[in-house]
């Protein structure tokens, strides 16, 4: 079948197309810049000038670097989404786009985004920056990550550990986080990825084959569901391994959050194989319930344990042996 997308009878984009591909109703996915906000505060204070302008600098830097790459997302992935069962709806599978408009787009997104978080501070202009690099390594052929199986996860995944730096860099711009912070992040983020290819995969699998499936993604003809359920276990074992390293080395008592972690991981990836996932649209989750409870539970827990000293948990951190004499 011809992987060129006919364009003999769409329309013409309009104003309404060209700003749909921003995706700004993705915005939500930006409430991993949070966790790095409160790292930052509780580890080690607020050092900038100005809060609240830091803040609205790197929101604004955040939000548009994202856009930027959905843009590109959106006009490098047009004639592979036509495959896909929901994202032929796409504007740029649904009209003819210019590429001089999507280009102009592109650039007016990545200049704004990069002056406000010049405007911050060199570190939160260093996370924006690699952030749009990941946009274009990701997106743009010959580099195009996202056809490669594995690296196509571990490249997309590194806006995690990146939306954390930002959230960081708005508090203390004078330090990094703690690098087991940043491998937890940046592998959690795989595990979401995983999971999120493990629910297309059987979902479109199952209705249209693995032949359409791979006309969608390159990637997908060298993923089975076995491989994708082994991966996901593999980045949610590291990303607790590095949690774990973090608790331990900064406050103990982070530990009592660590049940509610491993539910954490569980009812996603159990919601991942479910017919009609929100795993597949993660900017859709906050309509998951019981996810949102156990997040909400786990912020409880870890704000209890932030400002509580529970020093006979130190116990756990010293060496012990059960003898038998």
């Amino acid at each position: 079948m011809d992987s060129k997308l006919d364009t003999r009878k769409l329309p013409a984009a309009g104003i309404r197309q060209y700003l749909a591909i921003l995706r700004l109703d993705h915005s939500t996915k930006h409430i991993f810049i949070i966790p790095g906000i409160i790292l930052a505060w509780l580890l080690r204070g607020a050092r900038g000038d100005d809060l609240a302008v830091s803040v609205t600098l790197g929101l604004a830097a955040a939000i548009c670097i994202a856009s930027a790459n959905y843009v590109i997302n959106e006009w490098f992935d047009r004639e592979f989404d036509r495959h896909h069962p929901t994202k032929s709806q796409r504007s740029a599978v649904q009209s003819v786009m210019d590429g001089k408009i999507i280009g102009l787009e592109w650039l007016l997104l990545i200049a704004i985004g990069l002056i406000c978080a010049a405007a911050s501070s060199r570190l939160m202009l260093f996370a924006a920056g690699v952030f749009a690099l990941q946009g274009i390594v990701y997106n743009v052929p010959p580099l195009r990550s996202k056809d490669k199986a594995y690296f196509d996860v571990i490249s997309e995944s590194v806006n995690n550990p990146l939306r954390l730096l930002i959230g960081w860099a708005m508090i203390d711009p004078t330090s990094l986080p703690p690098g087991s912070v940043i491998l937890c992040y940046w592998f959690g983020g795989a595990f979401l990825m995983a999971a999120k290819r493990l629910s297309e995969y059987r979902e479109i699998a199952a209705s249209h084959g693995r032949e359409l499936l791979a006309r969608y993604r390159a990637s997908f003809a060298h993923y089975t569901e076995v491989s994708l359920t082994a991966s996901c276990l593999s980045y949610s074992l590291f990303s607790v391994f590095f949690l774990s390293v973090f608790l331990v080395k900064y406050r103990i008592e982070y530990i009592l959050a660590m049940p509610l972690v491993v539910m954490l991981f569980t009812a996603y990836f159990s919601m991942s194989t479910s017919p009609g996932s929100s795993a597949q649209k993660p900017e859709k989750l906050y309509g998951e319930r019981g996810l949102v409870l156990i997040v909400l539970a786990l912020v409880a827990v870890f704000l209890v344990a932030s400002f509580v000293d529970m020093p006979f948990l130190a116990r756990l951190a010293e060496q012990h042996y059960i003898t038998l004499e």
